[in-house]
């Protein structure tokens, strides 16, 4: 072949590779727009509703008459290495709260969530999650990307990295932090990051004060953005994830200028709307607007929306070392009614089916007392409630139980792993399939363990 070209066949060839380029592009849109499923998913997006601390367990949804019963005494086979404060820990501490039953199965439920009560027959309760470790940073790594360590993919990573985007216009994985200047939760940014996955798959932070995105009026003319970006499409360093992951931000933020001011425009709603999720209330504002924005992200085509209540530990979030009474009415107050009012609405809108709801946090509590003036309770990796509605859950549900203080998970234990496993699922992923391979080694969000946890799947 002559190595000259001819000024025509240079052009000619440049012609077919720019229609080349242009066609890559249009296909791997394609591929993240639908990327498939492993079976016919029963959800196509998630919110996960995040009680930040580690809510406890036996005073909201696990039911322990024996702890009134026996409040005071020692509690039997206690292990004080569960405890994070050992040198605080007490004796059997009954709840503050009243339980009563609701629904058609009797389900109890702490005074705390009369709101949630209203929906306990749309909801599947597991009572016998249990988790690895006592330090809310492992903790969190766990729940987030399923192993106590830095470094993995989180949930909504894996989501996104699976079955691709609903939409262009809005990023796959939004989360929402406390927005009263509690803080970020503890290992901040890392509970929503991609790990080893291409950076594009992260979870996109809101700002949690000012406008939720900032610097989203455009700097110049669109065409002008356009052309910038076309220009740095063009260049060849295919295969280059940072610059791939780079570039892929910048498209998802030029369209975003245009789809995303629609989107978090809350004002638009109802008076009736805003009301029914607690706007006007001054408790519950600031966390009724985050699942009303979840609601309206996922209406657009948003995967996986992710919120937490409270901030960075202790008082500021659900850690209830000091005065469980007082902090657990806090954080429930604020919570109660908008999380109810995003069922009522969700299940109005038609959007339910293919919502899956979860709430829970990174672990639960002790049912002894953290001792002092008011006292509290310790953190306890061995037994927590997770609840899901929606997508595929089967209302109703009842699964798992923890012993009759509720200190550990009993009967039909669910891991981490087997939380994910079923949460994967509901949305068409085969969690034994959803592989990334890394350094040599096919990683997954299980890890070599997880079932799904099938008396909660309809």
């Amino acid at each position: 072949m002559n190595p000259m070209l001819t000024r025509r066949e240079m052009l000619r060839r440049a012609g077919g590779g720019a229609g080349l380029l242009g066609l890559a592009t249009l296909l791997s849109d394609a591929r993240l727009l639908q990327a498939g499923t492993h079976h016919p998913a029963k959800a196509k997006s998630i919110i996960w509703l995040f009680l930040n601390g580690g809510a406890s367990q036996v005073d909201t949804f696990d039911y322990k008459p024996e702890l009134a019963k026996r409040d005071g005494q020692e509690l039997p086979g206690f292990d004080t290495k569960t405890a994070f404060f050992v040198a605080q820990t007490g004796k059997l501490f009954k709840s503050p709260f009243k339980f009563s039953q609701h629904g058609s199965n009797g389900t109890w439920i702490s005074e705390l969530f009369p709101g949630l009560a209203r929906h306990v027959d749309d909801m599947a309760f597991m009572y016998s999650c249990h988790a690895e470790s006592n330090n809310h940073g492992p903790a969190l790594f766990q729940i987030n990307s399923g192993l106590p360590r830095m470094g993995f993919p989180s949930l909504g990573s894996w989501l996104t990295y699976g079955l691709g985007h609903l939409t262009q216009n809005l990023p796959s994985f939004v989360v929402m932090t406390d927005t009263l200047g509690r803080g970020l939760p503890k290992n901040t940014a890392q509970n929503w990051g991609a790990g080893f996955l291409p950076g594009s798959y992260q979870g996109t932070a809101l700002a949690f004060q000012g406008p939720p995105v900032r610097n989203l009026q455009p700097a110049e003319p669109a065409d002008r953005q356009r052309a910038q970006l076309d220009l740095l499409r063009s260049i060849d360093l295919a295969g280059e994830p940072e610059f791939e992951a780079r570039l892929q931000s910048y498209e998802t933020a030029y369209r975003m200028q245009s789809a995303a001011p629609e989107a978090f425009a809350i004002d638009t709603e109802s008076d009736d709307t805003k009301r029914a999720y607690g706007l006007d209330r001054k408790e519950c504002g600031h966390f009724a607007r985050q699942c009303l924005l979840a609601r309206r992200l996922v209406e657009r085509g948003v995967r996986v929306v992710q919120v937490y209540s409270g901030g960075y530990e202790n008082e500021r979030s659900w850690d209830g070392h000091i005065d469980i009474n007082g902090n657990h009415r806090q954080f429930a107050g604020e919570t109660d009614q908008p999380m109810a009012a995003l069922l009522d609405d969700l299940k109005r809108r038609g959007l339910l089916e293919s919502t899956l709801v979860l709430c829970c946090g990174e672990f639960g509590r002790l049912p002894v007392a953290q001792v002092g003036p008011k006292p509290g309770r310790d953190h306890n990796p061995r037994a927590f409630t997770a609840w899901l509605a929606g997508g595929g859950v089967r209302a109703g549900a009842r699964h798992g139980a923890t012993d009759e203080f509720g200190y550990q998970a009993v009967q039909d234990k669910v891991s981490v792993h087997d939380l994910h496993a079923t949460v994967l699922h509901l949305l068409g992923l085969d969690h034994e399939k959803l592989t990334y391979r890394f350094n040599g080694r096919d990683y997954r969000l299980t890890d070599v363990a997880g079932k799904v946890v099938r008396p909660v799947v309809a």
